[in-house]
């Protein structure tokens, strides 16, 4: 069973929709007696309202820790929110792990004062940390020639090329080698052989029923469309990165801001997104969340220019409006990125283009 900011599955099946990384939800698959291995996906926000759901667990997970949702329940630095982040992989039982990212400072710094076990993950396989933490006697994994690759003790083991895992996207998608690393490291940990963890990472496929709004791409006849839920400045620098791997005749994003952020995370956000994409469709949530629509067109317009002043903005503040606006006028060639608020609502309207053709 396993939770995510989209719902709760059981065996696969979806059993409540919506952002489900709370206390709650994590006993709704801890108290289930058909499970025996639950996942659970922990955000800040649920943390700080109810805590966690469950006193200990067998192996927490700590990719990164970002300048997201600060200024909300007085936290206001990224070193609080690793405070607060660093509270799960000290519940790990002391026989358990903590899965630690060493090229992230502050989450290689929750390895201090636990008392379970660490093990670490790196995209550098000349990362010092974790030479010195294998050295030591220490369990690691990192990206090596193109490999995931898990370090223990004196020897290697060689999962599988990264870019044979479909959320790679031909390794081009290098925060999903990172996710990689992460799950091989902690399925490895758990006692899963190799083959399995091969197999499983070679057969999890992101589509919109499996990991909705998470890099799902539709291919169409003439142009390519990426859904994903990349909302602050750490998420879309991280996409940058992939895009700059993708070739097309023109990159074009439709985006927004998001209200409940502070202006300079906004501003920052935007400027990345003005910097990857040729074109921008300026659109609004439906929950402005604090500040109105004039407020976010300024700052997401400002943010955008910043690099790029002459960069082409088209507003339409409705996103489904925007999202027809883009499928109709996208040329040949072209990669167009959603960053989409309405998840379901967007791959339905996908669909339908899919199926309709461009007569709707």
């Amino acid at each position: 069973g396993f939770t995510t900011t989209d719902g709760i599955y059981i065996q696969g099946v979806q059993l409540e929709k919506g952002d489900c990384t709370g206390g709650q939800s994590a006993e709704f698959v801890l108290k289930d007696p058909t499970v025996n291995y639950a996942v659970l996906e922990t955000a800040r926000g649920g943390m700080l309202r109810s805590g966690l759901g469950f006193h200990t667990c067998d192996v927490a997970v700590v990719t990164n820790v970002a300048a997201d949702h600060l200024g909300l329940r007085d936290i206001y630095t990224v070193e609080e929110m690793a405070a607060v982040k660093g509270v799960l992989p000290r519940t790990v039982r002391k026989n358990g792990w903590a899965v630690l990212n060493a090229d992230d400072d502050l989450v290689y710094g929750m390895a201090q004062n636990l008392d379970c076990r660490v093990a670490l993950f790196s995209m550098h396989e000349k990362c010092r940390r974790i030479l010195d933490h294998v050295e030591a006697g220490g369990v690691a994994a990192v990206y090596e020639e193109g490999y995931i690759t898990i370090y223990r003790n004196s020897y290697k083991l060689r999962i599988d090329r990264a870019a044979e895992f479909p959320v790679t996207f031909d390794g081009r998608a290098g925060f999903n080698i990172e996710n990689c690393l992460a799950a091989a490291l902690a399925g490895y940990l758990s006692g899963f052989d190799k083959d399995d963890i091969k197999t499983a990472l070679r057969t999890f496929v992101p589509s919109s029923t499996k990991t909705p709004g998470r890099m799902n791409v539709y291919k169409f006849p003439k142009f390519e469309v990426i859904v994903d839920y990349a909302h602050n400045t750490a998420g879309i620098t991280k996409y940058a990165e992939f895009m700059n791997a993708t070739t097309a005749t023109r990159k074009i994003g439709v985006v927004s801001g998001l209200g409940d952020r502070r202006d300079e995370d906004t501003l920052g956000f935007a400027r990345i997104c003005g910097r990857i994409f040729d074109e921008v469709v300026l659109r609004q949530d439906r929950d402005l969340r604090g500040k109105t629509a004039a407020q976010l067109r300024e700052i997401m317009e400002r943010g955008l220019r910043l690099d790029k002043p002459d960069l082409p903005i088209t507003y339409i503040e409705n996103e489904p409006d925007a999202i027809d606006h883009v499928l109709h006028t996208a040329p040949e060639g072209a990669v167009v990125t959603l960053l989409t608020e309405n998840i379901s609502a967007t791959l339905k309207q996908l669909d339908e283009f899919e199926n309709n053709g461009p007569q709707i």
